[in-house]
């Protein structure tokens, strides 16, 4: 199957082949993703996580360069030979061609050091690698994320790859009780707001019964207390309530 690696620093992925359509997702700079069909000027392409859209070609380099070591974003800027420089989202990568000028990144192959696969890790990184973020449909970076884009990024960062949306991250790990008492650091707390309990909403537990997400009704990145006496969005957000799971420590990570 062809392979082509993603050039910019954020690259939409698309719910149909044209530019007005839906964003879906996001992939990031130096991201390697699969095509599935071509039609023209536009690719159906497949990340890492099995997320499938469509994304413009403007978007893709080749893929056969020789491989050299890659580094990861953790939000800074790069500069090229040429002198151009380029931002860079948390999690996009790039490689030792180019010259880090401005903020952090970390070799792949330590990520596992600097982020540790440990549940109070995890919930750490929420808290602070995603203050200040927008909510963004389809985001999955402090440059703009939705909830689950949000989930999927913390946990991709502390090696537990999880899937795209909330709904299929709701089967992964192991049931525990839906109680915002009840639940640990780390632990992935579910809502729903329709009659047919779909899930609609991811949020990361911090423990003593607080919760960290991305959402609309807060206009993104917050940090939300779910016992005692709440705001009106914390009440509805209570209520709204379906499961939990836990990743970490659980006999299916």
């Amino acid at each position: 199957m062809k392979t082509r690696r993603v050039t910019v620093p954020i690259a939409p992925l698309l719910a149909e082949p044209r530019a007005a359509a839906i964003q879906t997702s996001q992939y990031l700079g130096g991201w390697t993703l699969r095509i599935i069909e071509e039609r023209g000027d536009w690719l159906r392409v497949r990340g890492d996580d099995e997320y499938e859209g469509w994304m413009h070609q403007g978007y893709l380099g080749s893929d056969d360069r020789v491989r050299k070591e890659q580094r990861m974003s953790l939000g800074c800027v790069v500069k090229a030979e040429s002198g151009a420089s380029q931002a860079l989202p948390l999690g996009a990568l790039f490689t030792e061609d180019l010259t880090l000028t401005e903020g952090d990144a970390v070799r792949v192959g330590h990520l596992p050091f600097h982020f540790p696969a440990e549940a109070q890790e995890i919930a750490g990184s929420a808290l602070r690698l995603f203050e200040g973020t927008s909510y963004l449909w389809g985001g999955v970076t402090p440059w703009g994320a939705d909830c689950s884009g949000f989930v999927q990024s913390i946990f991709r960062l502390h090696g537990f790859p999880l899937p795209r949306d909330a709904a299929d991250q709701a089967l992964k790990g192991v049931e525990i009780e839906a109680s915002p008492e009840a639940l640990e650091a780390g632990d992935l707390l579910f809502f729903s707001d329709g009659e047919d309990r779909r899930i609609t909403h991811v949020a990361i537990a911090l423990g003593d019964a607080r919760i960290v997400h991305l959402a609309l009704g807060r206009g993104g990145y917050a940090v939300e207390t779910l016992r005692g006496e709440v705001d009106d969005y914390a009440a509805a957000l209570r209520g709204r309530i379906s499961c939990a799971r836990r990743v970490i420590g659980s006999a299916s990570d």
